[in-house]
């Protein structure tokens, strides 16, 4: 099947009318010029390879959309498949959590998360997205490594990272707006807020000389299986040091400058949300991915918590690179197929999946249609494309 006339954004540069052909699911020609009796005209649309989203919170609102509101697991996890066709992902990350002392208590407790983790397995071959499962860890969460080890012996993750949230230092770091905060998501004052928080930090204390040893073992584990190991919320120097000592590829949600700095020195990956780039700013105060692109930093741009959030950022981020659509696009695509070892997919080039979005980058950003391994998998009616050459799973 060719595409033709078309934006082909490519790794370094974008052919502004090219045709690019698909045979077998895998991308089997680019041409620079178009081509006669194709079978997709684009009339100047943009072709760019399907988003990679490497941190994407978004299962759990599916699963219970409302406070102790549940939901079939098997319809949370294809509501949550058909809204990322939509929105050009084509791989994703699902970043499911065991941190059971969390604000959102049971859906991230080890049952919970399990059952999530097993479901998104037993499914996967029916979905439309080719879905991948991230693992975050609390380190103060005590079972962290026996169910890193069993997770990894089932086959049944494909990141880890290791997280943080105890008061005082990463994402709540300032402790003023974390107490407001606490206060109102328990409905409780602020003075029980304040207890709360203190009690965390006190078990933190109590526990740093195992938290050392379990960090350790869980860093060395990964890398004896080939399971790639991020950061989360990293604020300073030192813990950008500690977290590349350990091994780490990715630093998540790097909290200040200096810390996404030094991650770039070191040569971890910052990846940062789409919401926050779009925004132009952190919605907890943290540092924006938009200083951070300024300042060249930035690596990867993921879902977050709104996955419709993506296309629209890299065309934000496009007008500010010097490398325009090209190099702002990378940050959801190339960038993290590599340092997730994704080699078959992440950019227009013969031979690899033909994972592909057909977008405009009129207002905001319109996804028209996705593309899963050829195959289309969602359209909005904008493009004339053949249902007998590319059709619906």
């Amino acid at each position: 099947m060719w595409l033709s006339d078309f934006r082909l954004v490519l790794a370094d540069r974008v052919i502004d009318r090219g045709a690019l052909r698909i045979e077998d699911g895998l991308i089997a020609e680019i041409r620079e010029e178009p081509v006669a009796d194709a079978d997709v005209i684009g009339h100047g649309l943009i072709l760019m390879p399907g988003m990679i989203d490497m941190h994407g919170d978004m299962i759990e609102r599916e699963l219970e959309p409302r406070p102790n509101v549940p939901m079939p697991m098997e319809m949370g996890l294809r509501d949550l498949d058909r809204k990322l066709a939509g929105t050009g992902v084509t791989t994703a990350y699902a970043a499911v959590s065991f941190s059971p002392g969390s604000t959102y208590g049971h859906l991230r407790s080890y049952d919970h998360t399990s059952a999530m983790i097993r479901a998104l397995r037993a499914h996967r071959q029916h979905l439309l997205v080719d879905h991948k499962v991230h693992a975050r860890f609390e380190v103060t969460f005590p079972a962290a490594l026996a169910v890193v080890q069993e997770l990894i012996a089932e086959g049944s993750v494909d990141l880890i990272s290791l997280c943080d949230h105890t008061p005082g230092q990463g994402q709540y770091r300032n402790l003023e707006i974390h107490l407001a905060n606490v206060a109102k998501a328990k409905g409780i004052s602020l003075d029980e807020a304040a207890a709360t928080v203190q009690a965390r930090i006190e078990e933190k204390k109590r526990t740093v000389g195992d938290l050392a040893a379990t960090l350790k073992a869980i860093s060395q584990h990964c890398a004896l299986h080939g399971v790639p190991l991020a950061s989360h919320d990293d604020d300073t120097i030192a813990k950008v040091a500690l977290m590349q000592e350990l091994g780490a590829r990715i630093s998540e949600f790097p909290v200040t400058i200096e810390a996404a700095r030094e991650a770039r020195t070191r040569g971890l990956y910052n990846a940062m949300g789409a919401p926050n780039a779009l925004r132009g700013m952190s919605y907890s105060g943290n540092l924006s991915a938009r200083e951070a692109h300024e300042e060249g930093v930035l690596d990867i741009l993921a879902a977050d918590y709104h996955p419709s959030a993506m296309l629209p950022a890299v065309l934000v981020l496009a007008r500010a690179d010097r490398g325009g659509l090209a190099a702002a696009a990378r940050l959801v695509t190339l960038n993290p197929a590599r340092v997730l070892g994704l080699e078959d997919r992440g950019e227009l080039r013969e031979g690899l999946r033909a994972d592909l979005i057909i977008a405009d980058d009129g207002d905001v950003g319109y996804v028209r249609a996705t593309f899963s391994r050829g195959r289309l998998i969602y359209s909005d009616g904008g493009v004339s494309i053949p249902v007998t050459r590319a059709s619906f799973g």
